[in-house]
């Protein structure tokens, strides 16, 4: 197969590690892997990995953008792929006006994925357009039922994101070195029963929901910490001050830790006695909580979205009413008390991603 992902650029997040994942298994298989983006840091891993990058930016939201569909409707009909596989709205959008406008016999087979729950509108529409359409959670799939009438569930597969197991092992030890670093850097930590909450400082991650559970354990769990693992967001600078002053007003300095951005997540969830998942909307999948969980690692959290399809599928004993302050308390409070430990994680696989991803291009290609 010749396959044709696209995306707006390559600088790192969710969409971006599925496109090279699936880039990476298309090259190992022996077929022609190509992805078309603006560029970015993952370009030189993409390359690496067997797959050949096209820099044309498509990613950019202005009327301007769509001057470009005849030259991409000149690129499809001259490398002749046999799928193009879209990943974003704005691209999705160029591409498929251009696929729409060849003739039938001489187009390739379009595929879209649905990462996000978009905003409803007819912009975000185009990502139900595909002849095949990939919703990265059953979460997805309900939301294109719900919200987009006009779409042929019957063309909508569910392929879930998934992590890899072997770099989330269970009952993952990390190394001597790093805990001694660690140690160092955190030595307010020792003793203490971690209660993780990883994710860029933002409103969206419930990080005051976190804050007030804290102030209201002071007195009676007074081995919690709260762990707080993620960077600022440049944009909402205002917001993360907030929650440093929030903490002070709580007197929860001695109870609350902030990490900052942090690459070696691996290692922190092994430390956690269990990691939260307070998002105030639901997410479409939530790949924190699939790697803790991956781990064995109990991970409590509302369920809604994606993340309340892993809790119910993995560790109903971790999903709590959206929002419901006294059950998340009491619940957090079970699993460190009973010692209760996620089921093993055999549907959140990127094996079984990669394996249903392709499967269905072929599929798609023998009809």
């Amino acid at each position: 197969m010749k396959v044709l992902q696209i995306l707006p650029s390559l600088h790192g997040g969710g969409v971006e590690v599925g496109t090279l994942e699936i880039a990476k298994a298309l090259a190992e298989a022996g077929h022609q892997s190509y992805v078309l983006s603006a560029g970015g840091p993952m370009v030189e891993q993409l390359q690496a990995e067997g797959s050949s990058h096209i820099e044309w930016n498509l990613g950019k939201k202005s009327p301007l953008t769509f001057l470009q569909l005849w030259k991409l409707r000149r690129f499809f009909a001259e490398q002749q792929f046999d799928i193009v596989h879209v990943r974003s709205r704005m691209p999705a959008w160029v591409a498929y006006l251009a696929w729409r406008g060849m003739p039938s016999q001489q187009r390739p087979r379009f595929i879209s994925t649905m990462h996000g729950l978009h905003s409803v509108s007819a912009y975000s529409e185009v990502m139900c357009k595909g002849e095949r359409v990939i919703a990265v959670s059953k979460t997805v799939a309900e939301y294109i039922a719900a919200n987009y009438p006009g779409t042929d569930m019957h063309k909508v597969t569910v392929i879930n994101r998934g992590v890899d197991a072997a770099e989330y092992p269970p009952a993952y030890q990390p190394p001597a070195d790093w805990l001694q670093q660690w140690q160092r850097e955190f030595p307010q930590l020792q003793g203490k029963r971690l209660i993780c909450l990883p994710g860029r400082l933002t409103r969206l991650k419930g990080h005051g929901i976190l804050l007030d559970l804290m102030a209201e354990v002071a007195q009676q769990q007074p081995d919690w910490h709260a762990l707080i693992v993620g960077g600022e967001d440049p944009k909402r600078r205002a917001y993360a001050e907030q929650l440093y002053q929030r903490v002070e007003q709580l007197g929860l300095q001695q109870r609350v830790s902030f990490t900052g951005a942090r690459r070696d997540m691996r290692e922190i969830y092994s430390q956690a006695a269990v990691v939260l998942s307070l998002s105030t909307k639901p997410e479409s999948f939530g790949r924190t909580t699939t790697e803790a969980l991956t781990m064995g690692v109990p991970v409590v959290g509302f369920d809604h979205g994606g993340v309340g399809e892993q809790l119910r599928a993995l560790f109903p004993a971790g999903a709590v009413s959206c929002y419901d302050q006294t059950e998340l308390r009491e619940r957090i409070a079970a699993v460190l008390t009973q010692g209760l430990k996620p089921q093993a994680n055999n549907r959140y696989l990127k094996s079984e991603m990669i394996k249903q991803t392709l499967a269905l291009y072929q599929e798609l290609l023998q009809q």
